[in-house]
């Protein structure tokens, strides 16, 4: 028997018809192994911007089942086409088991969810503080090295690096919601809001972030090595706390 729809009303009017194709469509290939559908991110923050992004999901199974995930693999091309991209998927048990591991991921989703249908797991999961603090520390010398490399490959191109830094900012927004986590701030806020309460804390501009979210001017080198000097800032601002 499958689960009511309980949670659509809460998205956007133009979200609904595709956000409850593919929880109906999920149900009637998974049947009860699916226990819940919760969408996250820019659909359930009311920010959704079609050009811009797709729509995140977090399924929950009762168990690993590799032909569950093939059957639903068969939907990709049809859930794409609304801009739904291939879910993150988990059981209860490995949810619970990865605050320590992925908490920026996790907490993403806590902050900013709609459960479409079954248990809301993601509400009750609690984060330990060292385990955040490492995973900034890891993020920002991720985006580091990532810069250094597409720098290298770049060949000179500047349309590259424009690319370089677009790619980068999704990591790096969900650092910087964790460095305010750390320092007390857990409600879930725009990307625009997190960077300004990040210059408060640093007491500094972040002309390259604000670069890299397509809100300040300048050129793409102007862009790459001003989000480069942010980075660094918050890294010696993250090995600080």
């Amino acid at each position: 028997m499958s689960a009511p729809l309980e949670g659509l009303e809460k998205l956007s009017e133009a979200l609904r018809p595709p956000v409850q194709h593919y929880a109906t469509r999920l149900q009637e290939l998974v049947g009860d192994r699916v226990l819940a559908l919760t969408v996250y991110a820019a659909a359930a923050a009311g920010t959704f911007d079609r050009q811009r992004h797709t729509v995140r999901s977090a399924v929950v199974f009762g168990g690993n089942d590799l032909n569950t995930l093939r059957r639903l693999a068969l939907e990709g091309s049809s859930l794409g086409k609304h801009r739904i991209a291939a879910p993150l998927v988990f059981t209860p048990a490995f949810l619970k088991d990865s605050c320590d591991t992925f908490p920026l991921e996790l907490i993403e989703i806590q902050q900013q969810h709609v459960t479409i249908f079954g248990q809301d797991y993601f509400a009750q999961l609690t984060f330990a503080d060292p385990d955040i603090r490492l995973q900034c520390e890891r993020e920002l010398k991720v985006i580091q090295i990532g810069m250094h490399q597409g720098l290298l490959a770049s060949g000179g191109h500047e349309r590259t690096l424009v690319k370089i830094g677009h790619e980068l900012t999704e990591h790096l927004v969900r650092t910087l919601r964790g460095v305010l986590w750390l320092k007390g701030q857990r409600d879930g806020r725009p990307a625009a809001q997190v960077v300004q309460e990040i210059e408060k804390l640093l007491e500094r501009s972040l002309p390259g972030v604000w670069g890299a979210l397509g809100q300040s001017d300048g050129t793409p080198w102007q862009h790459f090595s001003n989000l480069y000097a942010d980075v660094q800032a918050l890294g010696q601002f993250v090995d600080a706390i």
